[in-house]
């Protein structure tokens, strides 16, 4: 399988960057991220809070069966721009990494497509490094071809 959302990781850096173009207008692509009912389909998480808005907030969390919490994140939007950019902090509960700082950007390219790409910055390369280590990138593609599954019935049924 192609992985169409691309990982960008340089040595002795705290970042990462993620890029993936879409076959969907950047208003679509931006929905995705921003209307909790979306986010929970592609992301497979509970949204228990979204407010989109500058020194708004955010909070997901998975659970099993019995009602266990398998992850669960939360952070504060520092920026929100529709259809342009959210910048955000991003900390998950009980895992060895700490609260990270995220940039997402919205780039229309045709009426039909458009560039997700996110920075995210560490405060350590080897927290970053640690990130690596996992199946992140395999993750983010199976995400990301949810979003882009999901989005396409939006483009079909016209709830845009």
């Amino acid at each position: 399988m192609e992985r169409k959302t691309k990982v960008s990781a340089e040595a002795g850096r705290q970042e990462i960057v993620i890029t993936r173009e879409f076959d969907l207008p950047v208003d679509l692509l931006f929905k995705a991220y921003t209307e909790p009912e979306i986010v929970e389909q592609w992301m497979g998480n509970k949204v228990l809070k979204l407010d989109n808005h500058k020194y708004g907030g955010w909070h997901f969390r998975t659970t099993d069966a019995a009602g266990n919490i398998l992850f669960q994140a939360h952070g504060t939007i520092h920026a929100f721009e529709p259809n342009q950019q959210i910048v955000r902090t991003f900390q998950m509960d009980n895992a060895a990494f700490d609260v990270t700082l995220e940039f997402l950007d919205f780039k229309k390219l045709t009426d039909t497509s458009s560039l997700f790409s996110m920075h995210i910055i560490y405060r350590s390369v080897e927290l970053r490094d640690l990130q690596l280590k996992m199946p992140f990138e395999f993750g983010l593609n199976m995400a990301h071809g949810r979003l882009q599954e999901i989005m396409n019935q939006h483009k079909t049924d016209g709830s845009r």
